[in-house]
């Protein structure tokens, strides 16, 4: 049997420790064959496909990044996308695909799978947003680097006597915002699935200052005020319909400074987030992820995703994995109000 392995979307830690887990048991233990499909989906639409051994995974487990490319590219916007595909797929003689991606990948992996494409998929994304896992690998690496990054901005706040607004990645999630800004002390988290009220946060800035300590303002890119204008530098948008989110640090450093008449300064984290070494818990999540991806491939058991189910990985259909994204929920953000101001 000949396996496909694909990284879409953004790059994010712990996709190579996938690559590594799935071709390592797949030919050990089931003595597939495997190749790579370079560049996501972009590399099935050209049929850019290169083989994939045991060599070649061989020392890739602590490398951040994908040794196969991404992009981000919609199939299903381009003229014969799907059939194209599986002309891909079928030249090189590949049975089955591991798919792995976050939402828009799998969304892709989703209708594929319903027009006969045989493929499981692997949820990853540093947002932590795709629904019926409990976590997707990279989450837990980006939480890490924004976490260290606040505690490193305590210290210059202070010395100063400024707030400092740190912007974090997660789209219209904020999962990475409300973890990291927990871990790290801030005192005021603003989240895309709770609108903010821009008086309070300044009430809140001003209550820090006032006990002689810099005040820590962490903003997801995709928080918006009550009022509901989102703050964008680029309009322009990717095939999946996506804006670039970013430029709300930005305008809550330039509203706080104003209301307040003190100094405040933005940091946004950005794809530093995305990069370098996968942490510890994710290189294990997604080489757990592999094995039984591949295990699923192994069964026949395609139109699945895995998911971790609190300590067990499990399968789940793509269709209800992919229906929606998977949002902060109000009880847990306000569990932590007793620490913003």
């Amino acid at each position: 049997m000949k396996v496909g392995v694909l990284t879409g979307g953004g790059d994010c830690p712990g996709l190579n420790a996938v690559i590594r887990s799935v071709v390592r048991k797949g030919v050990q233990e089931y003595a597939f064959e495997f190749v790579g499909v370079r560049d996501g989906w972009l590399g099935a639409l050209e049929g850019k496909i290169v083989p994939l051994d045991i060599s070649s995974v061989r020392g890739i487990l602590p490398r951040g990044g994908t040794i196969l490319g991404s992009s981000r590219t919609n199939p299903l916007k381009h003229e014969d996308g799907v059939r194209r595909i599986q002309d891909t797929l079928a030249g090189h003689g590949v049975d089955a695909l591991v798919v792995i991606g976050g939402e828009d990948t799998l969304g892709v992996a989703t209708e594929l799978s319903r027009q006969g494409v045989n493929l499981v998929g692997v949820p990853k994304t540093i947002d932590n947003d795709v629904s019926a896992t409990d976590s997707t690998f990279g989450f837990n690496t980006a939480v890490g680097i924004a976490t260290e990054a606040i505690d490193r901005l305590h210290t210059t706040a202070e010395s100063h006597m400024r707030t400092l607004v740190v912007e974090v990645m997660g789209r219209h999630s904020g999962w990475i915002a409300l973890h990291a800004g927990v871990a790290g002390g801030a005192n005021v988290i603003l989240i895309p699935e709770r609108p903010f009220d821009i008086d309070q946060v300044c009430e809140l800035v001003r209550s820090r200052f006032r006990i002689n300590y810099a005040p820590i303002v962490v903003a997801a890119e995709g928080a918006v005020p009550k009022e509901g204008r989102m703050f964008l530098r680029d309009r322009s948008l990717d095939e999946f319909g996506h804006v670039r989110l970013s430029g709300i640090g930005e305008w809550l450093a330039q509203e706080i400074s104003r209301r307040t008449g003190k100094d405040a300064r933005t940091t946004v984290l950005g794809h530093v987030q995305r990069g370098g070494t996968p942490s510890a818990f994710d290189r294990w999540l997604a080489t757990r992820f592999g094995l039984h991806a591949v295990d699923a491939v192994k069964d026949g058991d395609y139109g699945t995703m895995v998911a971790l189910h609190a300590t067990d990985i499990v399968r789940v259909p793509l269709a209800e994995a992919t229906a929606q994204t998977k949002k902060v929920d109000p009880s847990l953000y306000d569990e932590f109000e007793v620490f913003f101001g």
